[in-house]
């Protein structure tokens, strides 16, 4: 029998399903005015940090997730030079998009400035960047942010979110998205964390059923492993402002001056691919909105 203070474990109650790693010790709490954060230091995945309960990142399949977020959409886009992050907290995502020389401006703007901080001081190989003269941290809003930003300035929008409960709920709403539509420059791209194909799909039909209301020309879920996340399988969905999102820089690519672990021009073209089930799903009538 398992010791239960020797693991983390993450229950999916509505999946029948737990995801556990072995703990060494924890080595952080606390509760800030959004959300409780957590830090473990686990036996085989590095440090772990935990929200809320939920996992969140760890030092070993971090990559993952940060690559496919950042790369696909930059290297989709025809010149990303101004881009704005919509959570991101641990500055993995931002590390990511400043690879791209050809941003000049990276606004990263999340509600909770401790999350920051955390990742500061135990994974700081997510924050090496912050220093960049490109990059600017707002802990702020993001939301509202949006809503203010002046119209067409940006030619990338990151949501890089929590699940869509609590502070990061109204990011899942054709309200927002439509504030991201004014937001963006002609040709502009949008792309946010959909969850678990296998165990959330509602989440994303609601997205598509929003992101078309909304006014977005197109849209297009990536799909790539996460071994910490619910089912070790999570996405990411674009959406294209006024253009299609078929049509990639894999030249680019392939020609990267910067190094990564998962992303290459292949791994882009297989993200793109959609299971059947997906498929059939989308193929379905939407949902209400």
């Amino acid at each position: 029998m398992l010791n239960p203070e020797e693991w983390f474990t993450e229950i999916v109650e509505d999946s029948g399903s737990a995801f556990s790693l072995r703990i060494k010790s924890k080595v952080h709490e606390e509760q800030t005015p959004y959300q409780s954060i957590e830090v473990y230091d686990t036996d085989g995945f590095g440090q772990l940090m935990v929200i809320d309960g939920f996992t969140m990142l760890s030092s070993r399949d971090n990559f993952l997730y940060h690559e496919m977020l950042a790369h696909p959409v930059l290297f989709t886009h025809q010149a990303p030079r101004h881009v704005a992050i919509i959570g991101g907290g641990d500055c993995g995502t931002l590390r990511e998009v400043l690879k791209h020389q050809e941003v000049e401006v990276a606004v990263q703007i999340d509600i909770d400035e401790r999350v920051t901080r955390v990742a500061e001081q135990f994974f700081p190989e997510l924050t090496e960047s912050n220093q960049d003269p490109r990059a600017s941290l707002l802990f702020e809003d993001g939301i509202a942010w949006i809503r203010n930003v002046e119209n067409a300035s940006l030619d990338v929008i990151i949501i890089d979110s929590t699940d869509p409960v609590g502070p990061a709920e109204g990011l899942f709403t054709a309200d927002f998205y439509r504030d991201c539509l004014a937001a963006l420059a002609p040709g502009g791209l949008l792309v946010q964390q959909s969850e678990s194909p296998l165990y959330h799909m509602e989440i994303i039909r609601g997205m598509y059923a929003d992101l078309t209301s909304a006014g977005f020309a197109d849209r297009r879920t990536l799909f790539f492993p996460q071994a910490i996340y619910p089912s070790g399988w999570w996405s990411a969905t674009m959406a294209a402002k006024d253009s299609s999102l078929d049509d990639w820089r894999r030249e680019a690519a392939e020609a990267r001056g910067f190094a990564t672990k998962y992303y290459n021009a292949a791994m882009h073209q297989a993200a793109l691919a959609a299971p059947q089930f997906f498929l059939d799903a989308m193929a379905e009538a939407p949902p209400p909105v």
